[in-house]
């Protein structure tokens, strides 16, 4: 079993596949946008490996991080989420920032990746709140039921994003706010942060 890869970047494919070579054997495998933008042809590269094994295929997901490839592994054991989705929601958000997504059962940020409708969204809350490290005291069930922290985290992302603030920015000032607290509240510090770091 491949745990991971060091060698060379031979090539890299717009469908997220770099072929790598190591000890004069040529790897095809599998990566996010993120790492493939970091794999430049001709450099020397590091990277986690997920080995997949199918009854057709054997297949290869490489990973710039272990927390990366540790979280593409607990999202395996997802009731219907394969290889395809896992790889599609570490595209859209980082480990930490699905942490963060699930704690406060933020179903909108889950549905910005392809393929995952509010219905995936919600079961993925809930199996994910009892893989992935998160502050104690957080259930998926209390955080998404109107009216709780999660609710009101929801609701102030939504209206960050309608004022013009991107993802990143949202995540990073959503990760800086105190988890419990009404919506109006929470968009209001969540305005004093964005302004002062846009300052």
């Amino acid at each position: 079993m491949i745990g991971s890869l060091r060698g060379t970047v031979i090539e890299r494919t717009g469908d997220g596949e770099v072929l790598l070579e190591v000890c004069g054997v040529g790897y095809r495998v599998l990566v996010t946008p993120r790492t493939l933008g970091e794999l430049e042809p001709t450099t020397t590269a590091f990277l986690y490996v997920h080995h997949h094994l199918r009854e057709d295929a054997e297949l290869l997901y490489g990973f710039a991080s272990r927390d990366e490839r540790a979280t593409f592994e607990m999202l395996l054991r997802a009731n219907g989420v394969g290889p395809a989705l896992a790889m599609a929601i570490l595209a859209t958000h980082t480990p930490a920032a699905l942490r963060d997504i699930v704690a406060a059962a933020d179903l909108a940020s889950l549905c910005l990746v392809p393929g995952v409708g509010k219905k995936t969204a919600e079961r993925l809350v809930v199996e994910l709140k009892n893989r992935l490290s998160l502050p104690d005291g957080l259930t998926a069930s209390v955080l998404a039921a109107p009216g709780s922290a999660g609710a009101a985290a929801a609701e102030v992302r939504e209206a960050l994003a309608q004022l013009g603030y991107s993802t990143e920015e949202i995540r990073e000032a959503m990760r800086e706010l105190p988890v419990q607290g009404d919506s109006s509240t929470m968009l209001r510090d969540a305005l004093k942060l964005l302004g002062a770091r846009r300052a």
